[in-house]
């Protein structure tokens, strides 16, 4: 009797440690990416929700921590059927705001949900980088860039005065009353707005009653930080790849006690029912891991090869501001985005025979002056001349290929750059900034998916899409919609 009772609480007690570890694997499975719930959110709850105050619908910021996410999850997708079962807050909800019944958004993946409620309860949004990003800052210089940059500049007179760090000459609310309206302050005798208008050949500024406190702050925050990309984001104290490998790491802990855990009860244990089904998890385990592992192989994210030619898109593309399009110009009206042909490097290079810019990593000019020979000497170019060596027998550039789909898999560029619009950063990341590119992106099947489900549809001056639209728009009851919906996650749009 005393043994049943030990190996019954044996039993209890393993399970009990299993529920343990696992929880926190079941918590990560359901963090949500902020960066992408922004544009969630933007696409889908902005219309009617704001994050600090009431709209059509209730304020946002922080509601992950006011409801219970699983109450969240069905509200998002269907409120009317959480009205109609009877639910207290659905209907003292729908009540409160008189009975506008919410758009439902069965569209919406349980993962996309948790992308917006990351994004609506999260203090600071990681940009894709993994800094975060000052949202202040950013509406701020919208702002700034739509109402003042006609008349102010930053750090010189114009039109007006120089605002940057005005916050430390005017005290905010006198900066409000001021934007508001400038005018009203003046034939009221203010001392300061007298001052400015006289200084300023009694130029009249406009006033702008239609910005909102908050933007007025915006703006002010923006003009104290200016155009400093350095200080535009905050620092992080974890960037997106050191919380990735933090994650990593702890399940990868978790998984090794788990193991350990396991392999400890089917050596120890005589109990037939632990035994077994240690022998079951260790398996599964073994299954799992094998296959994500396996789920690596062919994705050659980072991939930089050295290329025949230091060719460097920092200088080029960063430095000397040539668009992506000049060099590559079939991504625009072709499937393929060719490696332009030497002829398009002589178009500069036939008088630029030597490199006077910023020396970077170390290489003096004479290493810059030595790769634009290599060019020469790949064409038959005489640099003292300022011709072509007759009779000289060209020799092609090795360019070693970095993005390479597998030939199951269908790509147009022209119809991702000219008809969607994407920008070449999306996929290859900031190559302005890079001397050797490398593969920025994955290009797995999952990771167009994902970008086919957040991306929307151009909708204006496109008279082929409005009819489209609208009966979309109809049919899923919502009024932006994306990639997915008009058939990008069809098979036989990437496999045929």
């Amino acid at each position: 009797m005393r043994s049943v009772f030990k190996h019954h609480q044996t039993k209890r007690l393993f399970i009990g440690l299993l529920i343990f570890l696992l929880y926190p694997i079941s918590n990560f499975a359901q963090e949500g990416d902020a960066l992408k719930g922004k544009d969630l959110y933007n696409a889908n709850c902005a219309a009617c929700h704001q994050l600090d105050k009431k709209l059509v619908g209730p304020p946002l910021k922080k509601i992950g921590e006011k409801r219970d996410q699983k109450w969240l999850l069905k509200w998002i997708k269907d409120s009317q059927a959480l009205i109609k079962s009877g639910d207290k807050d659905a209907i003292a909800i729908y009540e409160e705001y008189n009975k506008i019944p919410m758009t439902a958004f069965p569209n919406l993946s349980d993962q996309d949900i948790f992308d917006i409620l990351a994004y609506t309860d999260s203090d600071v949004i990681l940009g894709a980088d993994g800094k975060p990003i000052d949202e202040a800052y950013e509406n701020g210089k919208k702002v700034f860039q739509t109402n003042c940059a006609a008349c102010h500049k930053l750090e010189r007179k114009l039109i007006g005065p120089p605002l940057g760090n005005i916050s430390d000459k005017r005290q905010m609310p006198w900066l409000k009353s001021f934007i508001k309206d400038s005018q009203a302050m003046i034939k009221a005798g203010d001392p300061d707005a007298v001052a400015i208008y006289e200084e300023y050949q009694k130029v009249l500024m406009l006033p702008f009653p239609q910005l909102s406190d908050k933007d007025i702050e915006d703006v002010i925050h923006y003009t104290t930080l200016g155009d400093n990309e350095e200080t535009v984001q905050l620092d992080a104290e974890l960037n997106n790849e050191d919380l990735e490998l933090y994650k990593k790491w702890i399940l990868r802990f978790v998984a090794g006690l788990i193991l350990l855990i396991v392999i400890i009860v089917i050596v120890s244990t005589k109990n037939t029912f632990l035994r077994l089904l240690a022998i079951m998890f260790f398996m599964i385990g073994f299954a799992y891991y094998t296959f994500s592992w396996l789920f690596q192989i062919g994705v050659d994210k980072e991939y930089q090869p050295i290329q025949p030619i230091a060719f460097s898109h920092k200088i080029h593309s960063g430095d000397n501001k040539i668009d992506c399009q000049y060099c590559h110009s079939s991504a625009k009206h072709s499937k393929m985005s060719e490696i332009p042909s030497a002829n398009v490097c002589m178009n500069c290079h036939k008088s630029i025979s030597e490199y006077k810019g910023i020396l970077y990593d170390g290489y003096d000019k004479a290493y810059y002056d030595g790769e634009i020979q290599k060019l020469y000497d790949a064409v038959g170019w005489d640099k003292t001349n300022a011709k072509y060596k007759e009779n000289y027998e060209e020799k092609p550039i090795k360019w070693i290929r970095i993005h390479n789909l597998p030939d199951f898999a269908y790509f147009n560029h022209a119809q991702h750059v000219t008809a969607g619009k994407v920008d070449c950063k999306q996929c290859h990341g900031k190559v302005e900034e890079m001397h050797e590119v490398k593969q920025f992106a994955p290009l797995t099947m999952g990771w167009c998916v994902d970008c086919h489900r957040t991306t929307e549809v151009p909708m204006k001056s496109n008279k082929y899409y409005e009819e489209i639209h609208k009966a979309l728009a109809k049919k899923l009851g919502k009024e932006k919609i994306t990639v997915a919906d008009m058939g990008g996650l069809e098979c036989g749009k990437c496999h045929h």
